[in-house]
């Protein structure tokens, strides 16, 4: 080997290394999934001659920053890619949503908050999140706490009750997330192959595509009503 390539490789991480390194944050990365994510171009890590990857830091901060996105703002790859290419811009939108990040992520990192918390955050009644939990809206874990999906679906819907939304009026989103669900799960089953590694990483992130289809897909189904509706 080369000294630059010997001074290149010093320093860095195998992909072991990197696994226990990042388990605890994102507890279920595989080193498939860290295999999928260099597959698709989103990490590029160095090899060695005898074809073992090594990951510098960069290649580390680059592979959170994606598990972020995946994880708190439940982005497919082909959006966090274009959000990297773009210099990952907190303020502008997320490509295809019409959101911007902040919209997705109200609150950093991983949350526990019981419904007192939970009420609190986001300045409504206990009884209004209670509403909520009856509707299947937000739900508890086993322990009783609330998560960070919980707090962004009850932050928005708290934006939604300044235009005097009530909880009861939402119980179609309910319905209409468990069918969505349901049939992207169908959708994505062939991908997960038992005896392909990849196949899991794969299945996840067809279901993160085919969510970030739906959401355009309705979003663009309402704005056209909107504008037949005004011009009725």
């Amino acid at each position: 080997m080369s000294e630059p390539a010997r001074s290149r490789i010093a320093g860095t991480l195998s992909i072991g290394e990197v696994l226990s390194l990042l388990k605890r944050e994102f507890p279920d990365i595989t080193i498939s999934k860290i295999r999928f994510l260099e597959a698709e171009g989103l990490i590029t890590p160095e090899r060695t001659p005898s074809g073992y990857r090594r990951f510098s830091e960069r290649d580390v901060l680059q592979l959170r920053s994606v598990l972020t996105m995946q994880r708190d703002q439940y982005l497919p790859l082909k959006v966090i890619r274009e959000q990297l290419e773009e210099g990952a811009d907190e303020s502008a939108p997320v490509a295809g949503t019409g959101l911007r990040p902040d919209d997705f992520r109200p609150g950093a990192g991983r949350v526990r908050l019981t419904r007192t918390e939970l009420a609190e955050q986001v300045g409504l009644p206990e009884s209004t999140i209670a509403q909520l939990e009856s509707h299947g809206l937000v739900w508890a874990s086993p322990a009783g706490h609330f998560d960070q999906d919980a707090l962004a679906i009850v932050t928005v819907i708290g934006r939604l009750t300044g235009f005097g939304v009530e909880p009861r009026h939402l119980r179609a989103f309910r319905v209409v997330a468990d069918r969505d669900s349901g049939l992207l799960q169908q959708i994505a089953n062939p991908y997960a192959r038992p005896r392909d590694p990849d196949g899991q990483a794969l299945a996840d992130e067809t279901i993160r595509e085919l969510a970030s289809l739906f959401v355009q897909l309705h979003a663009t189904l309402l704005r056209a009503e909107l504008v037949r509706g005004s011009k009725a």
